[in-house]
This record gives structure tokens, C-alpha cells and sequence, in this order.
């Protein structure tokens, strides 16, 4: 059997230039070592979910190569299951489970809907490199 090398994923956090650069800027400084999405998408023919062991490449706001992450571990939880370390391991907002949920239902709803029982993909990683500008 031969196995396939984990293939690099290139991606921005967040839904907009300004958000991907404050994303990024958490990563880099060590403050943001989790993240997730909406398992609706990671559907085939949409984004290709994490993967334990993959690097990926995190972009900035305006599309440039900027950090190279690794994933260390992948689950599957309802957002009402995300609990207090995970949203303070996000390293948004004020790091505590109360303000993780005001801010990412307001992020679900922007982007296809929100639910408390929706499903969502979670990704711890590690910074590996942080690339020239």
C-alpha cells in the first residue's frame, strides 16, 4: 500500500481581507492555536477539511503567503459543545466561551446560516513557520 502525502492547502482565516489579517496576526503571535467551520463547508467539491499532520499555508489579506501551520488534531462538535478551552485557544475576542459564540454565531449567520446544533469541524494546529513578507 502506498500512502499519499497530505496535499498543502493554501487559505485565508475569516470572510474578509481585515479579518484574515487580525486572524493571522493572532497565529503568528501565538494567541490563536485553534480554529473551525461549518462542516456544511467541507462537503466534497468545497474545502478540503484539516487533516492531522498536514501544513498548510496561512494567507494574508491580500493573498500572499505569510505562515505555514501543521494540524495536531481534528473533532467534530456541535457548536453548543464547544467549550471554554477551545474558544480561548481560538484567541478571538475577549478568550472566554460567552463572547466565541456571540462572535462566531454572527460569523455563521453571515456565512449560510447558524444553528446551535450545527456541526462544525475543530483544528487544533501549531505555528511551524512564519514566511518573509
Amino acid at each position: 500500500m502506498t500512502i499519499q502525502p497530505h496535499r498543502t492547502i493554501r487559505f485565508s482565516f475569516g470572510d474578509s481581507p481585515a479579518m484574515a489579517d487580525a486572524l493571522l496576526g493572532l497565529v503568528i503571535g501565538g494567541v490563536k492555536t485553534a480554529t473551525c467551520g461549518a462542516a456544511r463547508d467541507f462537503e466534497p467539491g468545497k474545502a478540503e477539511p484539516p487533516v492531522v499532520g498536514r501544513q498548510d499555508i496561512v494567507l494574508d489579506g491580500a493573498g500572499r503567503d505569510r505562515a505555514v501551520i501543521e494540524t495536531v488534531e481534528v473533532t467534530h462538535r456541535r457548536f453548543s459543545e464547544i467549550d471554554e478551552r477551545f474558544a480561548r485557544d481560538e484567541g478571538e475576542g475577549l478568550l472566554t466561551l460567552a463572547d466565541w459564540r456571540a462572535g462566531h454565531r454572527t460569523y455563521f449567520e453571515r456565512n449560510g446560516g447558524w444553528s446551535d446544533d450545527m456541526m462544525l469541524i475543530c483544528e487544533r494546529f501549531r505555528l511551524v513557520e512564519v514566511l518573509p513578507q
